[in-house]
């Protein structure tokens, strides 16, 4: 009896001890610095001091909203000349971290196409939360400056500067601040025509004839002969004279191509016409010879063209005087002569010029008995030929392929240890009937576990991850998210079938990393001799409380502030003694320390009264189809052996094994099946020599 109360009170000094580091830990977190992410998801325009440190060296910009296919802000100079675009990667990327919480980075694309900077605006990542300083995040992000968007292998590493090992480790969060940059810069150059080359082709130049100019598509025609336009004016108060003349004849051509610009402007012209035109604008040219007139006068008062207009995708382009540039004079021999001839500049950020769309000319007259008036739409259909479209470079591999292929060596390595682990529970029967061999396969997979899956590729799993899923079904599901980190989810994917199977013991027994490095140490500390408390099972199922707890209260703090709720995760050993083996402060590696000191004297200390996520895993583990774990009716009654080797005390004392506490180890199994050890088995043994 006394020997048993020594054991309750220093189980309750080791509490006592753990609670204090548990008490301490949020308080050194607090000392550092948080970015607090905001809970409304509106981007704010970018203020005078954003530009400022988005394009350094840029005195008095001017910021004007452009929303389409890109929402950014176009950023000039004073005298009107382009510095560049500033997007939102929320806006554009619809970026979402592993927290299942949106991600927003501002990022400026230059005149170049260079990426000047970029700002992390708002994050709820787990790993980006707690042991950073704003520094090792800013000089994360502030890497991507000086990328060159037209180099296909553009990349940060391009600009000599790789994220810090702190943040290189947290492979999730960081590949989501990479990739959603990387594509919003891209877009942006892309949409706002910043990358030469893209789309239109601008180079090479071929002499062609107006005819062969007009067979490939390059220039497309349209005639509306006046027995037609007087067909449809029958009505009007002054009747057009009917005549094989032209009415309309209409002439559409993008000229930026030099084949068809400087075949049809020559090259002087075509030079000055393309040297005026703002970054992200392409020339339309519209020529017209007959009655009617594609321009009209009154865009001289108002400013736009009535009767022409630039149509796209059920989208109407109006055309407008300041865009407008007058042409006198042809170069193209064999055009016929044209009575009027137009340059129209058109913005590429809502038009693009490489897909079909359509120019129409409308005519009225006055009806002769009074009503409406009378129209006629001419429309002229263009596409511009394959021949002059330059295709943009491909996508990059979404961002979950390529860490996929990338880490395909450890998707297989973790793919073959979830295989031997299923056929170690298929088989167990034959595993533990040696005992030595049992304890071999186990210590020896163990290490594996801790080693390489641990310490080499990380794939230690996280309250933190079940709290992102469940987060993630309420605010917008992504498969892409979850993908992300290969070894992750596939050691999800094994262990959602364990649970389904055998339970959470197939994870917290064989697969987790810290879990393995209790277990190793305490097997160390045995032989060593020292002493283990037997806590008794009353105390031992009370202090099942404290797991349980602390993962309802992680989770429902996630639906009040994410970020206490990572807060509270830390909790969890894992990230300081597995994912940053060690290299945190030092708040966190005593935390861990005390925790394996505990389990020097108590095996699994931590997995038993602590664990979070063993908690979350066994709340669904009561689904599990099989029970394979072996049991006699003497088991609790007759004999309690199972009951004290059990190194989880998961066996109570009526000899029923509580699924939610086992951890698979099949040390059970290994008595029930030895005849040397087995009280029942060693009784019959006697009974039959007898």
């Amino acid at each position: 009896m006394h020997r048993r109360m020594n054991g309750i009170l220093a189980l309750l000094r080791l509490c006592g001890f753990v609670i204090a580091g548990l008490v301490a830990l949020p308080l050194a977190a607090n000392a550092q610095d948080w970015l607090s992410p905001d809970s409304e998801m509106v981007t704010s325009a970018p203020d005078t001091a954003m530009i400022a440190r988005l394009f350094p060296g840029v005195d008095e910009p001017r910021i004007e909203r452009q929303d389409g296919k890109a929402p950014a802000w176009k950023v000039t100079h004073p005298d009107g000349s382009l510095v560049g675009y500033v997007a939102s990667t929320w806006e554009i990327a619809g970026s979402v971290g592993y927290s299942g919480r949106p991600l927003d980075v501002l990022v400026a694309v230059d005149a170049d196409s260079v990426i000047s900077g970029a700002v992390l605006i708002r994050h709820n990542e787990p790993i980006l939360t707690l042991g950073l300083s704003d520094a090792d995040i800013a000089r994360f992000v502030d890497g991507f400056a000086g990328v060159d968007l037209r180099d296909p292998h553009g990349s940060i590493e391009r600009t000599g500067a790789a994220p810090p090992d702190i943040i290189s480790r947290a492979t999730v969060s960081t590949a989501v601040i990479r990739d959603s940059i990387l594509r919003t810069a891209r877009t942006v150059a892309l949409v706002y025509g910043l990358m030469p080359g893209q789309g239109v082709e601008r180079v090479g130049f071929v002499p062609q004839t107006v005819d062969e100019l007009l067979a490939s598509g390059a220039i497309t025609r349209l005639t509306v002969t006046m027995n037609e336009a007087a067909a449809a004016f029958a009505a009007a108060k002054i009747p057009l004279t009917a005549s094989d003349d032209p009415f309309l004849d209409l002439w559409v051509a993008l000229v930026d191509p030099p084949t068809i610009g400087r075949n049809l402007l020559g090259e002087q012209l075509y030079t000055k016409i393309i040297g005026s035109l703002g970054v992200g604008e392409v020339a339309l040219f519209v020529g017209s010879r007959g009655l009617h007139s594609h321009r009209g006068t009154n865009w001289r008062q108002s400013g736009v063209f009535d009767r022409i207009a630039l149509i796209q995708d059920g989208r109407r382009f109006p055309l407008v005087k300041k865009a407008y540039t007058r042409i006198d004079k042809l170069a193209l021999a064999g055009m016929p002569e044209l009575k009027e001839r137009s340059i129209f500049s058109v913005d590429t950020a809502l038009f693009d010029p490489t897909a079909p769309f359509r120019v129409e000319v409308n005519a009225r007259r006055t009806p002769a008995k009074g009503g409406d008036d009378l129209y006629l739409t001419i429309g002229l259909d263009y596409t511009l030929p394959g021949a002059f479209v330059h295709p943009p470079p491909p996508d990059p591999l979404p961002l979950w392929q390529e860490a996929w292929e990338r880490k395909s060596l450890s998707v297989i390595g973790v793919s073959i240890m979830l295989a031997i682990l299923t056929g170690f529970m298929f088989f167990q029967e034959f595993l533990v009937r040696n005992p030595k061999v049992w304890l071999a396969v186990r210590l020896g997979f163990l290490s594996v576990t801790l080693v390489w899956l641990g310490w080499g590729i990380n794939g230690q799993l996280s309250v933190v991850q079940v709290v992102a899923f469940i987060q993630s079904l309420l605010t917008g599901f992504h498969w892409e998210t979850f993908l992300i980190e290969p070894v992750i989810f596939i050691l999800w994917g094994g262990v959602a079938l364990g649970l389904l199977f055998l339970g959470r013991g197939v994870y917290c027994g064989w697969l987790c990393p810290f879990g393995a490095l209790q277990e190793l140490t305490n097997f160390v500390a045995r032989r060593f001799n020292v002493p283990q408390i037997a806590v008794p099972h009353a105390l031992h199922e009370r202090l099942w409380v404290i797991k349980y707890t602390l993962f309802v209260v992680i989770l429902g703090l996630s639906f009040y502030s994410m970020k206490d709720a990572l807060i509270l995760a830390e909790v969890e050993p894992f990230k300081t003694a597995i994912s940053m083996r060690m290299m945190r402060s030092w708040p966190f590696v005593a935390f861990v320390l005390a925790l394996l000191v505990a389990g020097l004297f108590i095996e699994r200390f931590y997995c038993r009264y602590l664990c979070p996520l063993g908690a979350a895993l066994a709340i669904p583990a009561k689904l599990k189809v099989f029970d394979w774990l072996r049991r006699r009716p003497q088991c609790g009654r007759e004999c309690r052996l199972c009951e004290q080797k059990c190194t989880v005390g998961a066996i109570d004392t009526l000899g029923r094994i509580n699924p939610n506490e086992c951890v698979l180890c099949l040390r059970c199994q290994v008595i029930f099946y030895d005849a040397g050890t087995c009280p029942v088995l060693k009784r019959r043994a006697r009974q039959s020599a007898s």
